[in-house]
C-alpha cells in the first residue's frame, strides 16, 4: 500500500437529504423530553463540524446551561444513533450519491497500493448507515476510519486513522502518501493538523470560488473526472 485515501462523507460523497438535519432535532428533543424551538436548527451550521460539536451547539441554543451540557450529551449521541438508523429509507429516498462516486470508490478499492477508509464528523454508526443506505460501505474499510465518535475535535482525525491503519496492517503512512478529501475549510484545516495532502471538491455548500483561495493541495468542480482525480490521488 502506498496511500491512505480518507473520504469526508456528507457533501463529499453524498448527500442525506433531510434526515440528517432532522434527527438532531429529535434526537435533542428526546434527551431533554421537550420539543425544541423550530428556529433553533436554523442557527446552527453543521458542514464540517463532528456530530459531538453540533450537539453541544444545539443544545446551548435550546438553553441549556453549560455545566448541564456534558450530562445531556451522552444520551443526545445515542439518541441520535437511533433515529438516523431509523431513518436509512428516507436518506435512501431523499438523498443522493454525488457526481463520479460510483465510479470513482470501486477502482480506488481494486487499486492494490490504495487502502480507502472515511474520516468524517460523523459518528461511527452514522456514518455506516449513510454510506449503506447507498451501498457504499463496501469500498471502505471502515475500522480504519477516524469519526466524531473518536474525537470532537476535527483536527485529531488523521492522527487517529494512521495509528488505526498502522495498528491493522503494520504500515505507516507518511504525509505525502496520506490525502483529506472532502468538501469544506474545515477539511483542510484537519488535513493540514494532521500533515496531510487535501483534495477539496465544490458538491457541499461552498462553491468553487470559495474553495480555491485557500490552500489545498488541489480543488475540483466535483469528482466527475474519475481518471484525472486517480492520476491526482497516485502523484
Amino acid at each position: 500500500m502506498k496511500r491512505l485515501v480518507l473520504w469526508d462523507v456528507d457533501g463529499t460523497l453524498l448527500r442525506a437529504g433531510e434526515a440528517g438535519r432532522v434527527v438532531f432535532d429529535t434526537a435533542v428533543g428526546r434527551a431533554l423530553a421537550r420539543e425544541l424551538s423550530p428556529d433553533v436548527l436554523t442557527q446552527v451550521t453543521m458542514s464540517g463540524k463532528t456530530d459531538p460539536q453540533i450537539a453541544r451547539e444545539i443544545l446551548a441554543l435550546a438553553e441549556v446551561a453549560d455545566d448541564e451540557v456534558d450530562r445531556h450529551l451522552p444520551a443526545v449521541l445515542r439518541h441520535l444513533e437511533e433515529e438516523l438508523a431509523a431513518a436509512a429509507d428516507r436518506i435512501r429516498e431523499t438523498g443522493h450519491v454525488l457526481p463520479g462516486v460510483e465510479d470513482l470508490l470501486p477502482r480506488l478499492h481494486a487499486d492494490p497500493d490504495v487502502l480507502q477508509s472515511v474520516l468524517t464528523g460523523n459518528l461511527a454508526a452514522n456514518a455506516a448507515v449513510k454510506l449503506g443506505a447507498f451501498r457504499l460501505e463496501r469500498w471502505f474499510d471502515l475500522d480504519v476510519g477516524a469519526y466524531g465518535s473518536d474525537h470532537h475535535d476535527r483536527t485529531e482525525l488523521v492522527p487517529i486513522a494512521r495509528r488505526k491503519a498502522e495498528e491493522q496492517y503494520g504500515r505507516s503512512f507518511a504525509p505525502e502518501e496520506t490525502w483529506v478529501i472532502g468538501d469544506t475549510p474545515r477539511d483542510l484545516e484537519c488535513a493540514r493538523a494532521g500533515d496531510a495532502r487535501c483534495l477539496l471538491v465544490a458538491t457541499g455548500r461552498f462553491d468553487f470560488e470559495d474553495l480555491s483561495g485557500l490552500d489545498a493541495d488541489a480543488v475540483l468542480g466535483d469528482l466527475s473526472d474519475v481518471d484525472g482525480v486517480l492520476a491526482l490521488l497516485a502523484s
